[in-house]
C-alpha cells in the first residue's frame, strides 16, 4: 500500500459572497498523511476543517491546487477516490425507510465493493457494531446511539483504506463520544488511515498522531503534539492553540497596510 495514502498540495476554494466579496474558505492547504495515523484538522468553526474534508470527499471541487488519495487525483478521478474513501460526519444522512442492513448492502454496492462478498461483509459489521437485534429494523425508528453504529457501519462497509470523520462527536452524549473515539482508535490499529476534524481540544490532544492547526483557511502548524509543545513552549493543546492562532493574528496585522 502507499505509504503516503493522502497528499494535499495548494489546496484552495473560494466563494463569491455579496457582503464581503472574495472569501478564501481554503486558501493553499497543503499536508500529507500516513497508514495507520489520525492526522488531526483543529481549529475553530468557519476556519476552514469541513471545506478542506470535503474536497478531499469530492463533495466540493477545489478552486485550485491538487490532492490525491491512493494516487487518484480527487478532481480527475472522483469515481475511485471515492472507492478507497469512506466519509463519515455528524450529520450524515441515512436513508430513513431501508433497514439497517438493507442499508449497509446498498451503500457496499453503491461504492463498488465485490457482489459476492456483499453478505459476508454486511454480516461482519453487524455483528462487530452489534446491530444484530435491529438489523431488520428501519432506520427512522432505531434510537440515536443506533443510528450511529448504522452509519458507521455504512462508512466502512466498502472496507475503504482512507476514513474521514469530520466532527464525528457532534451533539453526541458522552457515552456515544467514548464509543465514537474508541471505533476511531480501532480503525487506526487496523492500519486505516484517518482524517478527523474537530474544535474540541480534548478529542484531538486523545485521538490524533499529528495535528494541523488551521485559521482562516491557512494551515499554521502541522506536527505531532510532543513537537507542538517544544515550538511553542506550551504543554496543554487548548495554549498551544492559542498561542499558534495569535502568532498568525500578528503576522496577518504585520502584513496589512496601515491606513
Amino acid at each position: 500500500m502507499n505509504d503516503l495514502p493522502v497528499r494535499v498540495n495548494a489546496l484552495q476554494k473560494l466563494y463569491a459572497d455579496d457582503l464581503r466579496g472574495e472569501v478564501r474558505a481554503v486558501d493553499g492547504v497543503s499536508f500529507e498523511c500516513r497508514s495507520g495515523e489520525i492526522f488531526g484538522l483543529l481549529g475553530a468553526n468557519g476556519a476552514g476543517k469541513t471545506t478542506t474534508l470535503r474536497m478531499l470527499a469530492t463533495i466540493l471541487k477545489p478552486t485550485s491546487g491538487t490532492a490525491h488519495l491512493m494516487g487518484f487525483d480527487i478532481v480527475t478521478q472522483p469515481e475511485e477516490v471515492r472507492r478507497h474513501l469512506g466519509f463519515y460526519s455528524a450529520t450524515t444522512a441515512l436513508y430513513p425507510r431501508l433497514t439497517a442492513r438493507e442499508t449497509l448492502e446498498f451503500f457496499a454496492r453503491v461504492n463498488g465493493y465485490p457482489e459476492e462478498r456483499v453478505p459476508g461483509r454486511v454480516d461482519f459489521l453487524i455483528q462487530r457494531f452489534g446491530i444484530g437485534e435491529y438489523q431488520n429494523a428501519r432506520v427512522d425508528r432505531l434510537s440515536q446511539g443506533m443510528k450511529q453504529k448504522v452509519s458507521i457501519a455504512r462508512t466502512v462497509v466498502h472496507d475503504p483504506p482512507v476514513l474521514i470523520f469530520d466532527e464525528p462527536t457532534v451533539g453526541l452524549d458522552v457515552l456515544n463520544a467514548l464509543e465514537m473515539q474508541k471505533v476511531i482508535r480501532g480503525f487506526r490499529d487496523e492500519g486505516k488511515t484517518i482524517l478527523f476534524s474537530t474544535h474540541i481540544m480534548s478529542e484531538a490532544e486523545k485521538l490524533c498522531d499529528r495535528i494541523a492547526i488551521i485559521h482562516r483557511g491557512r494551515i499554521h502548524a502541522c506536527d505531532t503534539l510532543e513537537n507542538l509543545r517544544a515550538a511553542t513552549g506550551k504543554h496543554y493543546l487548548e495554549d498551544i492553540f492559542v498561542e499558534v492562532i495569535g502568532r498568525a493574528e500578528a503576522e496577518n496585522l504585520s502584513r496589512t497596510p496601515a491606513s
